[in-house]
């Protein structure tokens, strides 16, 4: 089954897997069943088979799965074998946490690049990260082949910003911020609207958990 035939849901479900998958290789673990794994990852047993069978005969029945096969099978599925470079547009409070955090230090994904307006950051670098002039964008993207950018700019600037980022190239947005941005069909956006996921924990705090 190709990429495209895989559920939106299931492929956002799979570097949970693959996180739990390196915890139970540290510790020795060499066999688990989906129960088990539900249990750790909080997805139920049957979501977990079905996520498992659009990749064929992952397990078998009554002995469950080896978890090095899996987990080799999973780092493949998710090219964690390669480094991934990906570009921070928009260095405030929260690029600045994003940088602190960087990415390559539990995956494969690393900061390699920021740019940003403000001129006592251009051409420094923050958290071992060069900062570089928004003005730059699509010319550092095109120059350093990087595909993926974080955005994490005013909300007002994010259209110009994403227009940018696609004359650089790119082919995938994480974008932080509160609008919908419009790109070619060719391009990936993931929007993570931190307001509106506090908001439903609420909801669902106010409505179901008394």
């Amino acid at each position: 089954m190709t990429a495209e035939n895989i559920p939106r849901a299931t492929a956002k479900r799979l570097p949970i897997y693959y996180r739990y998958l390196n915890i139970l290789h540290d510790t020795g673990k060499q066999r688990i069943s989906s129960t088990e794994l539900a249990e750790a990852v909080q997805v139920d047993s049957a979501t977990i088979r079905r996520d498992f069978s659009y990749f064929g005969a992952l397990g078998k029945r009554g002995y469950g799965y080896d978890v090095d096969s899996l987990l080799n099978f999973f780092k493949q599925i998710l090219n964690q074998e390669h480094l991934t470079n990906v570009a921070l547009i928009g260095v405030g409070n929260l690029g600045h946490a994003l940088l602190n955090f960087n990415f390559h230090k539990d995956s494969n994904v690393r900061i390699s690049a920021a740019f940003d307006t403000n001129d006592q950051i251009i051409n420094t670098v923050e958290d071992g990260v060069p900062v570089y002039p928004i003005s730059e964008l699509a010319d550092q993207l095109h120059e350093q082949q990087i595909q993926v950018v974080i955005l994490t700019v005013p909300s007002s600037a994010a259209q110009e910003v994403a227009d940018a980022a696609v004359a650089g190239g790119v082919k995938g947005i994480l974008n932080f911020t509160s609008i919908r941005i419009s790109v070619p069909d060719k391009v990936l956006v993931q929007n993570v609207d931190l307001t509106n996921e506090l908001q439903t924990l609420i909801y669902f705090i106010d409505n179901f958990s008394k």
